[in-house]
């Protein structure tokens, strides 16, 4: 896992295979919070319940920031079945 202090407000968060995920809101304990407007946009399928409310990236999904990117060691569409909710519940 990555350091998240390095871990910024608007970074993009995308998986292991370069596809947007979201964007980094900001961290709580040891997850990334995403914004709301886009959290789960690009990915197929992810409208509906991965659209209008936050969600939240574990940490330990985080292989590497880079610039303004955190990439994530899994793809985009694993990322996303492993988002948790704002109660800590899977999405």
């Amino acid at each position: 896992m990555a350091d998240l202090s390095n871990i910024r407000e608007h970074m993009e968060v995308i998986g292991a295979d370069g596809v947007h995920v979201g964007t980094v809101d900001r961290i709580e304990g040891d997850r990334i919070k995403l914004t709301k407007k886009d959290s789960g946009a690009d990915i197929e399928g992810a409208a509906g319940k991965h659209s209008g409310h936050h969600h939240f990236i574990a940490g330990g999904l985080v292989a590497e920031v880079e610039g303004d990117t955190v990439r994530l060691s899994a793809n985009a569409d694993v990322a996303v079945a492993m988002e948790e909710e704002e109660g800590g519940e899977a999405a």
